[in-house]
């Protein structure tokens, strides 16, 4: 095998650390003019994974955006960092798609570049619901491995260790296979200088909803059955502590205290 062909999905978000009241339309979806945008930081952490492996094992890596034009401002920063060619799927019929929506849109884009391994960030900062990733995988009926930390790859097999919260978890899944990549996998590697002047000014591939075989009512609004009702910056208070010695006297006087409120049993 000459290497893998490796599809990472990123993802323009709103600076959701910039907030406004003006950040939701009428119809339930983001005013992206009143917010920042940002490429998406977990995103960056599955683009580190697909040029890790492009690095060790050869092949290639395809960028793939879902969004408006302005998209492709990320897609610049993937091609500066390693990437080698970048794709960008925008459609009016795609606004308004939730994550059921826009993981059928993108796995039909996934679709056209027969990949052996596809990177998505764990979730995206607009939603955090951790669904798109999972979902793609569903519809290109191939391994999902989640939370990845770490990969190695033998031949058509995946060695993968992934963040169980409790500790690590190493599996081996068969190739092709999609990954969620959480920060644990390591940061993105700084641009290339050389490649920034290459690609300061690139155009990616642009991809509509019917040049990737999608049916128009499994897009956008149409295709969605949850919608966003509020978007809201939370401010949380602090709360009211308690210092404690730290000698057997003191320690024993918590516990007592907390057995009589029935925080422990």
């Amino acid at each position: 095998m000459n290497g893998y062909t490796c599809v990472v999905c990123i993802k323009q978000v709103p600076d959701t650390k910039k907030v406004t009241g003006q950040a939701m339309k009428a119809d339930g979806t983001i005013n992206r003019a009143a917010l920042p945008a940002i490429f998406n930081p977990e995103d960056k952490n599955a683009l580190e994974a697909a040029l890790s492996v492009k690095e060790r094992y050869g092949g290639k890596v395809i960028a793939i955006a879902m969004g408006l034009p302005a998209a492709t401002a990320i897609l610049r920063e993937a091609l500066a960092c390693g990437a080698d060619e970048a794709v960008l799927v925008t459609d009016r019929k795609a606004a308004g798609s939730d994550t059921l929506a826009t993981s059928y849109i993108l796995s039909q884009a996934v679709k056209k570049f027969n990949p052996d391994l596809v990177f998505c960030g764990r979730q995206a900062i607009d939603g955090d619901t951790a669904q798109t990733g999972p979902q793609i995988g569903e519809k290109l009926d191939c391994a999902v491995v989640t939370y990845l930390e770490k990969l190695d790859i033998d031949g058509d097999t995946a060695i993968a260790t992934r963040d169980i919260g409790t500790g690590v978890e190493t599996c081996r899944a068969k190739l092709p296979a999609l990954f969620t990549v959480t920060e644990k996998f390591g940061e993105l590697r700084p641009f290339e200088m050389r490649r920034v002047m290459k690609y300061k000014n690139a155009e990616p591939t642009i991809l509509d909803c019917a040049a990737i075989g999608c049916e128009d009512d499994r897009c956008g609004f149409a295709g969605s059955p949850t919608s966003v009702n509020k978007i809201e910056s939370v401010v949380l208070a602090g709360g009211e502590f308690k210092e404690v010695a730290a000698t057997d006297e003191g320690i024993g006087a918590l516990v007592a205290e907390l057995i009589k409120d029935h925080t422990i049993g």
